[in-house]
């Protein structure tokens, strides 16, 4: 595409994610807002005014046949990622943006990455922390070899599993180059969240072996080790890689440390979404201009962070190991209830 026209974008859900997400489209020159959707009327007027966007409706279907984007970027609650998805495919868009979780099954992200595949649709999911630039100095710290052999790539969140867990993976599997996930074991207690609208079981613990050797160990929720150098829920996720020589980490609002061969560092950092949504959505326009330049947030990426938390839900419910690649099954979360004591 002519990298001067700007893609067309719709976004809907305008609470505080699809907020930022609005507004960093708004500020990029490679974007245009055509359409902004919410199911509350005095919201979405709202943000048609500030966004100087005239094109609204309380029905995503429609907006989309109306406007017919380049871009479908929605940022609603977890249970409604398949008819978002199936109304952006019918729409003939060219990339669809959406929150994490995936899914909330492996089924559902099974049908979802059907559709998608199926109409070409490029995918991205926000795993946005990666653009924090303690998150990119671990990274490099990691990649320059400085730790030796790698052989640990752990996260741990005090958030539940839903609201945190596929961020955890998402930048401990790129602390790991990627390699692949072989098998998992889980293990997991608590119901009282599954009545959240990220529903998760308390707590969820797994263990990840990868296929470059590499052993990944994984806690989410109440529990999982403090963070005491951080002072809110969300922000205390600590994500990092040990080797032969030594560790480096990253805290989502503390900063990054280090112990390696050269000695001890640390640096400022902290979660910011004026920082980090500028360039996450930069590269969506990116992708869109150059095939080769895969968002690091690919869909296809997030898929594997799903399927890893999924297969660590299964572990906790048939009480053993489970192999990747999952198929379909019976929903995790339902199995998860139904197993969990009370």
């Amino acid at each position: 595409m002519n990298s001067n026209k700007p893609y067309t974008v719709v976004v809907a859900g305008m609470g505080k994610r699809g907020g930022h997400h609005a507004d960093a489209f708004h500020k990029n020159s490679r974007f245009k807002l055509v359409g902004l959707c919410d199911i509350e009327p005095g919201r979405l007027e709202a943000a048609a005014k500030k966004f100087s966007v005239s094109e609204t409706s309380t029905d995503v279907a429609a907006l989309l046949k109306k406007t017919r984007p380049d871009i479908f970027c929605f940022c609603t609650l977890p249970d409604l990622r398949l008819p978002m998805i199936r109304a952006g495919v019918e729409a003939g868009v060219k990339l669809i943006a959406f929150e994490k979780p995936t899914a909330l099954s492996t089924n559902e992200a099974l049908e979802m990455m059907k559709l998608v595949r199926a109409a070409g649709i490029k995918t991205v999911v926000s795993h946005q922390h990666r653009y924090g630039e303690h998150y990119k100095k671990v990274k490099e710290i990691v990649a320059s070899g400085a730790l030796g052999r790698v052989h640990t790539v752990y996260g741990t969140a005090t958030g539940w599993m839903m609201h945190m867990m596929t961020h955890l993976l998402d930048y401990m599997r790129w602390y790991n180059d990627y390699a692949e996930a072989e098998w998992v074991v889980g293990q997991a207690h608590g119901k009282s969240k599954f009545a959240d609208n990220h529903p998760s079981p308390d707590y969820v613990a797994g263990l990840i072996q990868f296929s470059n050797g590499v052993r990944g160990i994984v806690e989410s929720g109440e529990g999982a080790p403090d963070v005491p150098e951080v002072d809110y829920w969300w922000r205390k996720c600590r994500i990092g890689a040990q080797g032969t020589e030594g560790f480096a980490e990253v805290l989502t609002g503390g900063g990054w440390r280090a112990v390696t061969r050269h000695g001890v560092t640390s640096g400022p950092g902290s979660m910011d979404y004026e920082h980090d949504m500028g360039p996450y959505v930069q590269e969506m326009a990116d992708w869109l201009d150059d095939e080769k330049k895969i968002h690091p947030c690919n869909g296809e990426s997030a898929y594997k962070d799903l399927e890893i938390m999924m297969g660590i839900c299964r572990s906790v419910v048939q009480r053993g190991k489970v192999k990747l690649p999952l198929g379909p099954g019976e929903p995790e979360l339902e199995a998860l209830k139904r197993v969990l004591p009370d």
